[in-house]
């Protein structure tokens, strides 16, 4: 069992071919063909995005805020200041998976133990078992090639598991040094999401303000696509879940053409952001796509988004269509103001220690009429309590079931009023979520995470505590990406928010979500298409994930279509001005200036 670091063959050959299957190994780009050297130069001193947030990261992470960027190059790089290390003593490095699990999490450990073992066959791997909550408990499984053989390619985290999703307690924190300092960990490797990477960024400081030796490296390994940043551009997992979303939304979308009877409403798995709704979106071409960006953005009622749909279902119907797909972002409900508003008061309430029977007497006279207003089972579902980061327990909120039920009210209203003369309104609703998140990983996220294993060897070995393991460049081949470390404190924000009408502002900073970029590229293509979309029934078929063949080794349309080269311009920038200063001196001609 996993348990026991063991997973024995399930007999079945897609899943022990992929076990057997190589990664892209020629790692030149990385150094990592070079012998046992670990070539990495320094770049500039990296700070927040807003500079406004600058002194409250500093203020709160004064041993970590504000160091330099790395980047690791190949032995044949020219770069003289570049520093070259050939001593690698024996470490013993601990890995968890914190988070939800995503497609590709085991390839990091992978890669991460052939880095530590071919520079140092003395070293050792240490995984814990049962996520933070093994961390804490120092619940330990040491990960050797025997143990991880079967895991290779392999989806899900059941090779060492996870539970509790934070390390953010001054009693988790304490359990977790602890721990790093009872088994004399050179480094904890922390494998997650936003939330993760913050909590690693807290351990990094506190770690280094307590002196405790052990440096901490995050990994952006999430399903959802929200961690991106100037430094990252996608997060293992992405291309997976939206691979193999994007295949059962085309089934579904030709299931719709062949009957001409059902409206589908279908919720994808993504958290608060619409990436993955994005981009399957841009996969598949389904007829509607409700992002919560442009639903905040525009700050759409839910009556104003029924009115959408209805909208778009009589503009089908008047040229004979009955049919639809529309996608839904679990996060909607979090962008639609007054559905935010309630979960807000509601959460508050939890945080007062009212019971779930007795909330809704408890709410303000607004709040009191929408919550009575929504269908019971969607009651029910924003009663939950919320998750560890106080948002509201998103996979559990049928806001498709809420949308298609508000849409066939809305129309039979106006079929009786006589504005509405077409057929009867049929929907059928689906989450497509956890089908996906177990799912084999793509070659891309297999190579990505792999790279992102040995990216974490290269931290170590430059003694760096407090970064997270970057690799840009990812549209193009793997031999050309480009392999670095930035300081996650440098990727933080600081962000006020209440809870509650009396409730005071709080700042503090976080990696927080990115969400979609209603002016980049991705967005644009899609609304480029969006009338078509919605009219013609344009479906469009990627087929299963592939692994081998035709469109194996396609890449996400949103990453592709994004000019995400950050470092590359700031350089060329910088080339500029070094030529503007050399030129820019006193008794140069006036035609200069």
């Amino acid at each position: 069992t996993g348990r026991k670091g063991r997973r024995e063959s399930d007999g079945t050959l897609i899943a022990d071919h992929r076990s057997n299957h190589p990664v892209h190994r020629n790692l030149s780009f990385l150094g990592g063909n070079q012998g046992t050297a670990v070539k990495v130069e320094y770049g500039d001193a990296a700070i927040a995005a807003d500079g406004a947030d600058a002194h409250v990261i500093r203020r709160a992470f004064p041993h970590t805020y504000g160091q330099r960027l790395a980047h690791f190059l190949p032995k044949t790089a020219n770069a003289p200041d570049a520093t070259v290390i050939t001593e690698h003593p024996a470490v013993r490095v601990g890995v968890v998976f914190s988070g939800r699990q995503s497609p590709g999490g085991h390839n990091v450990v992978w890669g991460l133990y052939n880095a530590i073992n071919s520079h140092n066959p003395s070293s050792e791997l240490i995984g814990f078992l049962g996520g933070t909550d093994g961390l804490f408990a120092q619940k330990t499984l040491e990960i050797t090639e025997e143990v991880f053989s079967s895991y290779k390619n392999q989806g899900g985290y059941y090779m060492l598991g996870r539970t509790r999703d934070q390390i953010r307690t001054t009693e988790q924190v304490k359990a977790a040094m602890t721990t790093c300092q009872a088994l004399k960990l050179d480094a904890l490797v922390i494998i997650g999401g936003v939330t993760s990477n913050t909590d690693a960024a807290q351990l990094a400081e506190t770690f280094a303000e307590s002196k405790c030796s052990t440096k901490v490296v995050g990994v952006p390994v999430t399903l959802n696509g929200d961690l991106k940043n100037q430094f990252v551009e996608t997060t293992v997992g992405f291309d997976t879940i939206c691979k193999v979303n994007s295949q059962l939304i085309s089934n579904v979308c030709t299931d719709a053409l062949s009957a001409e009877k059902y409206y589908y409403f279908i919720r994808l798995m993504g958290r608060k952001a619409s990436h993955v709704a994005l981009e399957c979106a841009l996969q598949s071409h389904p007829n509607m796509v409700l992002l919560g960006e442009e639903v905040a953005a525009s700050k759409l009622t839910i009556s104003d988004i029924t009115k959408q749909i209805c909208d778009a279902v009589q503009a089908r119907a008047e040229k004979d269509k009955y049919h639809g797909v529309i996608l839904i972002p679990e996060g909607l409900v979090e962008s639609i103001p007054e559905l935010y508003a309630l979960l807000q008061e509601i959460h508050g309430l939890h945080d007062k220690g009212v019971f779930i029977e007795n909330i809704s007497s408890h709410l303000s006279p607004w709040a009191s009429a929408l919550f009575d207003f929504l269908p019971p089972f969607i009651r029910k579902q924003l009663l939950l309590h919320p998750e560890s980061d106080d948002s509201a327990q998103l996979s559990q909120i049928e806001t498709e079931k809420l949308l298609a039920q508000l849409v066939e009210t809305e129309i039979n209203k106006r079929l009786e009023e006589g504005t509405y003369k077409g057929k009867k309104f049929n929907a059928i609703c689906h989450f497509f979520g956890y089908q996906a998140r177990g799912a084999l990983p793509s070659n891309f996220d297999c190579d990505y995470a792999y790279v992102l294993g040995h990216v974490c060897y290269h931290i170590l070995a430059a003694g760096l505590n407090g970064y997270m393991a970057t690799v840009t460049n990812l549209k193009s081949p793997v031999d050309q990406w480009k392999c670095g470390a930035a300081p996650i404190t440098s990727m933080m924000t600081v962000r006020g928010w209440s809870r509650g009408p009396t409730a005071s502002q709080i700042g503090k900073p976080a990696v927080h979500i990115a969400s979609v970029d209603l002016k980049g590229k991705a967005y644009e293509l899609l609304r480029q298409n969006s009338s078509s979309l919605l009219m013609e029934d344009i479906y469009k078929n990627p087929g299963p994930l592939q692994f081998q063949g035709p469109g194996a080794d396609l890449k996400p349309i949103s990453l592709c279509v994004e000019d995400r080269d950050y470092m590359g311009r700031i350089k060329q920038l910088q080339e500029y001005l070094e030529k503007v200063k050399n030129i820019v001196k006193p008794g140069c001609s006036q035609d200069v200036l």
